[in-house]
């Protein structure tokens, strides 16, 4: 598997160069190019059982999520005088990490062994406007049910202040205010109320818990300083207001969502790039749940889904619409995977 390993992290590398974080592009690099089999780290990785690439186990997410916490944590003085706002020449950098790897291997290899949590709270710069879409449409209260939510901080969507455009909308005053590069016309802006929200996750992460913020803070990449700012502010914003995530199968949590009349309200399923990581098995029968849902669906009680998923389609991800009783789904427009900038293309 070293082959596939290895191409993972080079492909994870154009990843972070294009997201804004040459950083992480150097370190990935690094290791695609520098992990020699030896350790048990490191025989972890080039051994990889699974599928090592950003559309199945995230490998070289993993990883730097791992190193990044031994930075979080001050657990490697070595390792965190390369890091950033240091900027190591890459002998350097790399040496600190063989270090850290041979040092550390109960630590890393017990973070290797769960998926990455982001909680990229920009991705509501994308999410916010199909919200705000289907309010403007059913003319309804919302209820916010998130697949793959872990700490439940988009479900907070409608706290933060939003700048789309020359648009407004939200508090301006607001802890968490998102400004995307935006192109194309407004979304819709109409006064949305959500009076009910709730997610499910297979890790949910509590807000109140003194290891959320650093292992959420892990993830983000070490020199994004701004995504870790907005980080902190909505997990503060959290530990307020306490969006129930419960640690649920995505499949069955939506269908006992669904089973639940909401006459007076729009529920709306949402998830952002959650997709993929669900087993093929789970995506249909999630799917087919809300296909059933959408038939009984009426205008007194609709159903959306709103999704921000990868499709192969263009650049980033696209922000996909189904909306029932009327059916049929429409791409409100694209955006980038951390939500930097959003494409517009909705009514």
């Amino acid at each position: 598997m070293s082959a596939a390993v290895r191409a993972a992290f080079r492909r994870q590398a154009a990843f972070c160069a294009e997201l804004g974080s040459p950083f992480t592009a150097r370190l990935c690099t690094l290791v695609a190019e520098r992990l020699a089999p030896g350790g048990p780290v490191a025989d972890r990785v080039l051994g990889w059982p699974g599928d090592p690439s950003n559309r199945a186990d995230a490998l070289p997410l993993r990883l730097a999520g791992a190193l990044h916490a031994l930075v979080i944590g001050a657990r490697d003085p070595g390792l965190a005088a390369v890091y950033p706002p240091a900027d190591a020449e890459a002998d350097a950098l790399w040496g600190a990490v063989a270090a850290a790897l041979e040092a550390h291997p109960g630590f890393l290899l017990e973070r290797l062994a769960g998926p990455p949590q982001t909680n990229e709270v920009q991705r509501s710069a994308a999410l916010a406007p199909g919200y705000l879409t289907v309010a403007a449409r059913a003319g309804l209260p919302l209820v916010c049910s998130e697949v793959g939510a872990s700490a439940g901080l988009n479900l907070l969507w409608d706290r933060f202040g939003y700048a789309f455009g020359p648009a407004r909308w939200g508090d301006p005053a607001a802890a968490v205010r998102l400004a995307p590069e935006w192109r194309g016309p407004p979304p819709p802006l109409p006064a949305a109320r959500v009076v009910e929200r709730a997610g499910c996750d297979r890790a949910p992460l509590d807000p109140a818990d003194p290891a959320t913020e650093p292992r959420l803070l892990s993830f983000v990449w070490a020199d994004q300083t701004e995504r870790m700012a907005r980080l902190r502010a909505a997990l503060a914003l959290a530990r307020a207001e306490g969006p129930r995530v419960a640690r649920a199968d995505a499949a069955e949590w939506i269908e006992a969502r669904l089973a639940e009349p909401r006459p007076g309200r729009a529920h709306v399923i949402a998830h952002s790039i959650v997709w993929q990581y669900l087993p093929p098995g789970a995506r249909d029968r999630a799917a087919a749940a809300l296909a059933a849902a959408g038939a009984r669906a009426s205008g007194a009680a609709p159903l959306g889904w709103l999704r921000l998923e990868a499709d192969g389609g263009g650049r980033g991800a696209a922000l996909s619409l189904t909306l029932w009783p009327e059916g049929g789904t429409e791409v409100l427009g694209r955006a980038d995977f951390h939500g930097r900038w959003v494409d517009w293309g909705g009514a």
